[in-house]
């Protein structure tokens, strides 16, 4: 049975992918990935992304949002041409929006006043919100309460921090995307027993690709990309790490991706085939 899985979170505007962009869909499409969702940071991304999901209808969707890293550049204009993207069929949510303490390209109170303006317009138009969080999860906390009951619903996507942010977040209600930073047996075994407090409609997987190559894959690429065509091997470390088979997180991060990005009806017919 080949799995059908949902890569969640793609950077497939990146230079990386430049020189064979379609061959990586699809091989993503051979291993099983049926629907791709490509991340916008910038402005200028969220139009590119949006181009790409164009390219690849019925496969692939985008983002439109302001990373924390580009914040400081963020204007009056940069949102009313988000806004606009916002209706595009194609772009399923807010993001990548969010705070990151661990670098500080834009200054923190630059931050957390554009990821704010980013939630308003995210509760205007309906759509979810794809978050980044890193080293800043108390305040990220602090400011999605303000907003959480308004907002449909948000992901942490990328998820690396501590069983106290998982928890924090749980509590918020929000869903965690987990990439191969899992499969990473320096960093990322203390996700290994959190994985397992992730209730089953809150996990969803992604690649986060070209970045985060997961270690544990045996045939590693020259290159050290990651590609979408490796999400398997996140999900495969979850199952280890949960009991569950390769199968069952598949589907469960499938069904609940899909839901989370509205698109359960649109892969209505794929679902279908699934349970003949």
């Amino acid at each position: 049975m080949t799995l059908q899985l949902v890569d969640i979170g793609v950077n497939l505007s990146d230079k990386a992918f430049d020189k064979d962009r379609d061959e990586v869909i699809s091989r993503a499409v051979e291993h099983g990935v049926t629907t791709m969702i490509l991340t916008g940071t910038s402005l200028a991304e969220s139009q590119e992304v949006l181009d790409l999901a164009r390219n690849y209808p019925g496969l692939c969707f985008s983002t439109a949002g302001i990373h924390p890293h580009g914040a400081k550049g963020a204007n009056a204009h940069t949102f009313r041409e988000l806004k606009a993207l916002f209706s595009e069929p194609e772009v399923v949510a807010v993001g990548e929006t969010g705070l990151d303490f661990n670098r500080d390209f834009s200054p923190r109170p630059v931050q957390e006043k554009v990821f704010e303006q980013q939630l308003e317009l995210a509760i205007e138009c309906g759509l979810p919100l794809f978050c980044h969080e890193r080293e800043a999860s108390e305040r990220f906390a602090d400011i999605i309460k303000n907003y959480r009951d308004q907002v449909s619903k948000l992901v942490v996507h990328c998820f690396t921090a501590d069983k106290k942010a998982l928890y924090r977040y749980l509590d918020l209600d929000c869903h965690i995307g987990m990439t191969g930073w899992i499969c990473d047996e320096r960093r990322g075994t203390h996700l290994h027993p959190l994985v397992k407090d992730i209730p089953v409609n809150r996990l969803m997987v992604e690649t986060d690709s070209p970045w985060l190559l997961p270690r544990s894959l045996t045939k590693k690429p020259k290159s050290r990309r990651n590609e979408p065509a490796f999400l398997s091997e996140v999900v495969q470390m979850i199952a280890t790490h949960t009991g569950l088979s390769p199968e069952q997180i598949a589907r469960q991060t499938r069904e609940t991706s899909l839901a989370f990005f509205n698109l359960t009806a649109h892969h209505h017919g794929l679902q279908g085939q699934d349970e003949q």
